[in-house]
């Protein structure tokens, strides 16, 4: 079987359109709800297809049509008609009521409001004759014609190849989708977690037995279900292939367009709770969600080991994270035994510590939650409050399909953790050959790496666990409060001291400067010393010569 890397379906080589012969069957499912005008244009545009006949055949559901819907003359030769059973409405019910009454290897949704182009069906089954695992989109113009052509010439239209000529095209566009997929070449460098974002559904085929692999829609969903369907493709390992050939007309704007803030604000509860990958719709701290981010596997083992670990996921600065700790829980009865030797005394510490946590649950083997990544961790390696964020965003960030991870070399081998990318394994299950190594099929189809586990935050528990948190007596409560007021008392004394201190420093600072000032003072006092007696000589000479000059005139 020809594998598919991540979403890169260009190692697929389609046929040319009308230049190869188609083998495998086709349902087209049409759900309606009050749609017969538009209706007959779809099925007026499937009766001419290039597809050939006796491949194809078409189902109707009615859902809950005001006025029953009929089948007009002009529609496919094997085109039936069904209601929608009762218990349900909206058209995820409508869809899994015709996916129910299908018989082709191969269901395409339209919805009854398209007119295919001649070689839509066509164009969309080519891929499906390649690989088992596809699921195609075709592409949408949009049309806001308020008259537009009859069933006949829809028909005729459509036989020709002029169905490009039936209707104005609306200045409108799933602008956001083709910009997707024209920004990774076609969607195949698309990341697997955002590929299925432009599975719109109002055209688009899948294999049979994928669909149904996974259980089909979401009946509970009365919109939003194209995301949601999209969501739950992407983990059963589907590619995604938008196919620009497989062309339709959607008479009139769809709501997405009409009233695309109203839609917003009723379908973001619904996608936040089942599709883990739309991150900015869960920054709610400490909320709980139908579909977790990662689901965490612990296999049950001593008491402090599992308990250490679960506590260490639990506390994840990710939100939406679950546990499933695995053991034979069957096995645990209430008979009479000794509650201190009992031999399964762990099982039973482990049940009732995580019991009653929603986030836990106690089973046999992994949870099988659909959520899009799983971690296997043995009991006694706790991680860091960051450790499942960084591992998870190092696969994003790289597309991988796993990481070992490797926290300690033994006698007995390596032991390891693993994340698994959900969509990485389906894939890996729907290509690998009989007797391959699941993991080399799983390295080729999206990557697999080694990491050291404690560069990721993962270490033993500490040696006591759990740690005690018991209420501590009066005394003991006494002698915490005398001893907070000591050390306050020390503190207070220290800077009383380092005040002191620095006092000293300063006033011995002054008691310096004074000598110093002494010192200069008494200098400038005998300096002024000498210059006065200096002077004083200077003047008794200056009279002696003034009296030798009286006294001896000419002497």
């Amino acid at each position: 079987m020809i594998r598919i890397r991540r979403n890169d379906f260009g190692v697929l080589t389609p046929p040319a359109l009308g230049a190869w012969e188609p083998s495998r069957t086709v349902t087209v499912v049409i759900p309606a709800h009050d749609r017969q005008e538009t209706l007959e244009l779809t099925l007026a545009a499937l009766a001419a297809q290039s597809y050939p006949e006796h491949l194809l055949d078409v189902v109707v559901v009615d859902d809950g049509s005001a006025t029953p819907l009929r089948l007009p003359d002009l529609a496919p030769g094997r085109t039936k008609l069904i209601s929608s059973p009762p218990g349900g409405w909206g058209r995820a019910w409508a869809v899994q009521a015709g996916l129910d009454a299908a018989a082709g290897e191969v269901i395409l949704v339209l919805d009854a409001d398209m007119v295919p182009h001649r070689h839509h069906v066509e164009a969309q089954l080519r891929w499906h004759h390649l690989v088992p695992y596809a699921v195609v989109l075709g592409w949408i113009d949009f049309t806001a014609a308020d008259a537009p052509p009859s069933p006949a010439e829809v028909r005729r239209a459509v036989a020709a190849g002029r169905e490009a000529d039936l209707f104005p095209l609306a200045p409108h566009r799933h602008d956001w989708a083709e910009r997707i997929i024209a920004e990774h070449d076609g969607l195949r460098t698309a990341p697997s977690s955002l590929v299925s974002r432009v599975h719109v559904g109002a055209t688009a085929s899948y294999p049979a037995a994928l669909l149904r692999s996974i259980g089909g829609l979401d009946t509970a969903l009365v919109l939003a279900e194209d995301t949601e369907l999209g969501y739950r493709l992407t983990q059963a390992g589907a590619a995604f292939v938008p196919d620009p050939e497989a062309r339709a007309w959607h008479l009139g704007l769809p709501t997405a367009m009409r009233e695309h803030a109203a839609l917003k604000r009723h379908n973001d509860p619904y996608v936040a709770d089942r599709v883990p990958y739309r991150r900015y719709l869960r920054t709610d701290p400490g909320r709980q969600w139908l579909v977790q981010y990662v689901d965490a596997t612990v296999p049950a083992g001593p008491y402090e080991d599992v308990r250490a670990t679960v506590d260490g996921l639990l506390a994840s600065s990710l939100p939406d994270v679950g546990v499933t700790i695995t053991g034979p829980w069957e096995s645990l009865d209430d008979g009479r035994r000794s509650p201190l030797r009992d031999p399964d005394l762990d099982l039973r510490l482990i049940r009732a510590t995580f019991e009653h946590d929603p986030r836990v649950r106690l089973a046999a083997g992994p949870a099988g939650t659909g959520a899009p990544f799983l971690l296997t961790l043995p009991p006694g390696w706790v991680p860091a409050a960051d450790t499942l964020e960084r591992l998870v965003g190092h696969l994003e960030e790289h597309d991988l399909g796993a990481l070992l991870i490797a926290l300690e070399e033994t006698a007995t081998g390596v032991t390891t953790a693993r994340l698994d990318r959900t969509a990485a394994l389906a894939r890996t299950a729907l290509v690998a050959a009989p007797g391959e190594d699941p993991d080399d099929v799983l390295d080729a189809v999206f990557g697999l790496e080694w990491a050291d586990g404690e560069s990721w935050g993962l270490r033993r528990r500490p040696a006591v666990y759990p740690p005690r948190r018991r209420r501590p007596s009066e005394a003991a409560l006494l002698a915490a409060r005398h001893e907070r007021e000591l050390a306050l008392h020390r503190k207070r004394v220290a800077a009383l001291r380092a005040e002191l201190a620095q006092l000293k420093r300063e006033a011995g600072k002054h008691a310096r400067d004074a000598a110093r000032w002494r010192e200069k003072a008494e200098t400038w006092r005998r300096e002024a010393v000498e210059l006065a007696r200096a002077q004083d000589r200077t003047v008794l000479r200056r009279a002696v010569r003034r009296v030798r000059r009286i006294a001896f005139p000419g002497g």
